[in-house]
């Protein structure tokens, strides 16, 4: 790529709307849209108007308000349908969900976030709410962190975009950088990742690395709530995802290149 690359202007704002509508899934006004992309309200109003023909977005009955439409809906399941490690890794979330009956997550690294690809929900009444495609800061959780271990800490830093300290969402998330450090310098030793309520107050979750890239880029977790934690479940959670994630990398070669 030259490094005069210069973006499309029309292109970065489609997907600037697309991306807004995905990350705050609600209804928007086009006041509220070009307020918050910063885009001149006539130029939005033919992008819109072509978005919604298009079946991108979809308009309310009075043609003022604005979501996703069923387009991008079909290009997410697409997205999932062609992807080979989804594919490797659905029997694998079968089981752990079988044997454990918690939630099971399947999560990928983008960037300083993790995005939940696939799920198998608890066959409890008490479980923790997440929904394929939601994205969740990577140092807040087992996900995260088991796939951030992968990586020597400056490259950590890196990925995490070097402002600390980092996003707080519990009181005990992790926020500042040498905390992390050894945080994911026991992930490395123990072969897995634990998130102690850092991401959501009541849960807990353990995470390993799916050994099918080099570094790892997606990972395996089983979250369950803090009623249903003891040493004896703790114990139970390790051995299956070590039993069932860790042997993953025999299965390099059945992935496309």
């Amino acid at each position: 790529m030259h490094d005069d690359f210069q973006p499309v202007k029309s292109a970065g704002r489609t997907l600037d709307v697309l991306e807004v509508l995905a990350d705050q899934p609600r209804s928007w006004t086009l006041v509220d849209l070009a307020r918050a992309l910063d885009i001149p309200k006539s130029s939005l109003h033919g992008l819109m108007r072509t978005m919604t023909a298009r079946g991108w977005v979809r308009a309310d009955e009075t043609g003022t308000r604005f979501r996703l439409g069923m387009r991008a809906l079909q290009v997410g399941a697409a997205y999932l349908d062609g992807d080979d490690s989804v594919a490797v890794m659905s029997g694998v979330l079968d089981e752990l969900s079988r044997r454990l009956g918690e939630t099971v997550h399947l999560g990928r690294i983008d960037g300083d976030q993790i995005v939940y690809l696939a799920k198998r929900d608890s066959t409890h009444r008490l479980r923790l709410y997440s929904a394929v495609g939601r994205r969740l800061p990577a140092h807040a959780t087992a996900l995260g962190k088991a796939l951030l271990a992968q990586h020597p800490d400056r490259d950590v830093d890196r990925m995490l975009g070097g402002t600390w300290p980092l996003e707080r969402l519990t009181p005990g998330t992790v926020t500042e950088r040498g905390d992390l450090h050894r945080a994911l310098a026991t992930v490395r030793e123990a072969g897995y990742a634990v998130d102690r309520e850092e991401n959501a107050e009541g849960i807990m979750c353990f995470a390993m690395a799916v050994p099918l890239t080099d570094p790892a880029t997606d990972a395996v977790s089983v979250s369950v709530p803090t009623t249903r934690m003891s040493a004896e479940v703790e114990r139970d959670i390790v051995a299956a995802l070590t039993e069932l994630v860790r042997p993953l990398g025999q299965a390099r070669s059945m992935l496309s290149a």
